[in-house]
């Protein structure tokens, strides 16, 4: 009789077989673990969000500040100052004739208003056009036709404060306050209406060396107070002076106090220029260079290099572009961004001044007396104005020769009868009334003459002369 086997026992090894086969499969191994992994990164996941909540907010408030400080960086950019002050400017104009409009305002009805708007708008446009082609050199105002001579000399005041020679002048963008400095260290602050003055006061050489001033060179012992150059910034916040002690001094001018010494110019300041717009400042020296500093940062920017010889006189308008002349006889205009330079020479004299018409078109005095115009697109003078000042002897030559001292008059004439003195008739200053075709030069003959400045064709003309006779 046979036995059979349990059939547990019989069936064991493959149903062994079958649960090892089915636990190896990852399906089915991994299904559960994957959804209750699931359920619980929900769960954690959902109280992590529960619990860290107030966390996130935190970091959201500091990426909203670190956006909020980009931001602040963003509107720093002259494009964003451009904008708010444009957009300051346009508050100003609209309350201004919203106050106007507000007496006829019950009388009008609300078709009449709307137009009146409209027109508001678009002469705020026009407005916001011209200035900024004016600022850009695109355009000039007319007011060299309309400007009179004076008959009388009573509306020009000599103030005598200085002890020496007056060396330089500065006057505000809103032309109320003026400056003056001298050989004799003394710094004046005037008020062009009433005539007041008051003079800075010096600090002492452990204040300038606070500052930031270093230790007189060569055989100086102390620093020398000998002023050679001014320049006021375009808000009327900082002055620049620069002398004989290598350094360019700032001064706050509210409340007339010394604040930054900048040295690094191994030979005299000769002459300074703020940026219009900005608080960037240019400085030119004895030692051919010039250097460009931040007066808000209190900060050296950069070096540039290129005159063979002294700098005698800089300018510069909104853009990045500085004019100076050196006593190597060139002028040298300066692309900061682009780090290039373009040079001018002068055919046969050397020139003293310069300064800019536009961002294109600048003028230059000369030591033999003529004044010339010229233009970035041409290296030599458009029109040249020559014999620009005479004096009294060279006045009544020209008038016994029908002459004109705008150039008119041949060289060969002027050699064979000397009539005046070269040194009366050297240019040593020229400025422009900014965003017009009014100039102004200045000589050794005590007279300021001024110009009108036409097209390139016609060049300058002469329009009269004021004599300055002190007492």
């Amino acid at each position: 009789m046979r036995k059979r086997k349990p059939a547990a026992q019989h069936n064991k090894p493959i149903n062994k077989k079958r649960l090892s086969s089915i636990s190896d499969d990852p399906f089915f191994q991994n299904s559960d673990s994957k959804r209750r992994n699931k359920f619980d990164d929900e769960d954690i996941n959902s109280s992590d969000d529960e619990g860290e909540g107030f966390d996130s907010e935190g970091e959201k408030e500091v990426i909203a500040g670190e956006e909020d400080d980009e931001e602040e960086i963003i509107e720093e950019t002259p494009a964003e100052k451009k904008k708010r002050l444009a957009e300051a400017f346009l508050d100003r104009m609209r309350a201004r004739e919203k106050r106007e409009e507000e007496e006829d305002e019950e009388l009008e009805d609300e078709g009449a208003r709307r137009e009146r708007e409209g027109e508001r708008d678009s002469l705020i446009a026009k407005i916001l056009q011209q200035e900024q082609l004016e600022e850009s050199g695109r355009m000039r105002k007319a007011i060299a036709s309309r400007v009179q001579k004076p008959e009388t000399t009573e509306g020009f005041q000599f103030l005598i404060i200085h002890r020496q020679p007056v060396t330089a002048v500065a006057l505000s963008e809103d032309d109320t306050r003026g400056f003056s400095a001298s050989k004799d260290g003394t710094i004046v602050h005037w008020d062009v209406n009433s005539g007041k003055n008051e003079k800075y006061v010096w600090p002492s050489d452990i204040v300038l060396k606070s500052h930031g001033a270093k230790d007189p060179q060569g055989r100086a012992n102390k620093h020398s107070k000998q002023v050679l150059a001014l320049s006021v910034s375009s808000d009327g916040r900082y002055l620049a002076s620069g002398g004989l002690d290598r350094h360019v001094h700032l001064w706050d001018i509210r409340t007339r106090q010394h604040i930054q010494a900048f040295p690094g110019h191994k030979g005299p300041v000769s002459c300074l220029t703020f940026r219009q717009g900005t608080s960037e400042l240019f400085s030119g020296s004895f030692d051919r260079s010039v250097k460009i500093w931040n007066a808000e940062d209190r900060t050296y920017i950069n070096t540039l290099f290129g005159h063979q010889s002294e700098v005698l006189t800089i300018d510069s308008l909104r853009k990045e572009r500085v004019l100076t002349v050196g006593r190597d006889r060139t002028m040298h205009l300066w692309k900061v961004p682009e780090e290039s330079q373009l040079v001018f020479r002068a055919s046969a004299s050397s020139l003293e001044c310069c300064c800019f018409i536009s961002n294109d078109e600048f003028l230059s005095g000369s030591d033999d007396g003529s004044i010339e115009h010229w233009n970035i697109l041409r290296k030599k003078p458009v029109h040249i104005v020559r014999n620009a000042h005479a004096s009294l002897s060279q006045i009544k030559f020209e008038q016994r020769h029908n002459g004109l001292s705008n150039g008119h008059i041949e060289n060969d004439a002027q050699d064979s009868e000397k009539p005046y003195s070269t040194a009366l008739s050297w240019v040593s200053s020229v400025a422009v009334c900014r965003s017009s075709d009014l100039a102004a030069s200045g000589a050794g003959n005590g007279c300021i003459r001024l110009w009108t400045i036409e097209s390139e064709s016609k060049g300058i003309r002469p329009l009269f002369e004021l004599p300055l006779v002190s007492i």
